[in-house]
C-alpha cells in the first residue's frame, strides 16, 4: 500500500554544481524538496520507489546502488541510488541522478530504493496501472515521483510561450497539492506532450498508485523560474 509520496521537479539545476554561479536562484526549491523527502522519512516505508521521465534506454528498473552522473553536463559529480554495491552497470536517467542526488542530501538510510523510469509518451491508463501495481506489490510503500510541469511558460522558456501552458500547471499544481488521484488521472496526454510537461506520466503513476490510498496532499512550492512549472508536494 501507499504510506507517502513526495513530487518534486527533475533540473539537474537543482544540484549546486551543475547550476554554479546560479546556484542561490533555486534555494528555495531545494529546501522544498528536501523537507518533501523529509516526509517520506517520516512514514517509515518498507521501500521507496523513485519514479522520473526517462527515454527508452533509462527505463529499468533500477536496483539500489545503481549509478548516475552528471559528467555529461561538465560536472565532475557521481551519484548513487541509495546504499550499495550497483547490480549492474547501466547508468540512472537524469530524472532518477537527480533524485538520487536528493537522497544523499537527505542520508537516506530508511528503507531499500529502487528506480523506475517512465516514458513521457507511455498512455494514462497504462501509468495508472503501474502505479496500481507498485502500490499492490506488499509492504508499505512510498514513492519518489520526479517530473516537471510545462516548459512554455514565458517567451524565454525552452518551448516558448504557449497561451494553454498556465492554466495546465494551475491545474496540475492544484491536483498533487490536494492529493487528487482523479484529477491527474485525467490530465491530457497530448496537451502535455505539446506543453514539453515531462512529468505528466509519472504524476499519473503516482495517481494510480494513491488510489484508495486516503492520504491527504499539501503543496510546498509553485513557481516556474526558467519559465518551466516546478511543483514540490507531499502525500501522507
Amino acid at each position: 500500500m501507499l504510506v507517502a509520496a513526495a513530487v518534486c521537479p527533475c533540473p539537474p539545476l537543482l544540484v549546486p554544481e551543475v547550476a554554479a554561479g546560479a546556484a542561490p536562484e533555486l534555494d528555495g526549491l531545494r529546501a522544498a524538496c528536501l523537507d518533501a523527502v523529509g516526509v517520506l522519512a517520516a512514514a517509515r516505508p518498507d521501500r521507496l520507489v523513485v519514479l522520473g521521465p526517462a527515454p527508452l534506454a533509462g527505463r529499468g528498473p533500477h536496483p539500489q546502488g545503481a549509478r548516475g552522473s552528471f559528467r555529461g553536463l561538465g560536472v565532475d559529480l557521481d551519484v548513487r541510488l541509495g546504499q550499495g554495491a550497483p547490480a549492474d552497470d547501466r547508468e540512472l536517467p537524469q530524472s532518477l541522478a537527480v533524485a538520487a542526488w536528493l537522497l544523499d542530501r537527505t542520508r537516506w538510510a530508511v528503507a531499500p530504493v529502487e528506480g523506475l523510469g517512465v516514458g513521457e509518451p507511455l498512455e494514462s491508463e497504462r501509468c495508472l496501472a503501474t502505479g496500481r501495481e507498485l502500490a499492490g506489490a506488499g509492504g508499505r510503500t512510498a514513492l519518489l515521483v520526479m517530473g516537471d510541469g510545462s516548459a512554455c511558460r514565458t517567451l524565454k522558456a525552452p518551448g516558448y510561450l504557449d497561451e494553454r501552458a498556465a492554466d495546465f500547471d494551475a491545474e496540475a499544481a492544484r491536483a498533487l497539492g490536494a492529493a487528487d488521484t482523479a484529477a491527474l488521472a485525467a490530465l491530457d496526454t497530448a496537451l502535455a506532450q505539446e506543453l514539453k510537461a515531462a512529468g505528466r506520466a509519472p504524476w499519473q503513476v503516482l495517481a494510480g498508485a494513491g488510489e484508495g490510498a486516503g492520504l491527504k496532499g499539501q503543496l510546498l512550492y509553485d513557481e516556474a523560474p526558467y519559465g518551466v512549472g516546478y511543483f514540490v508536494a507531499t502525500w501522507s
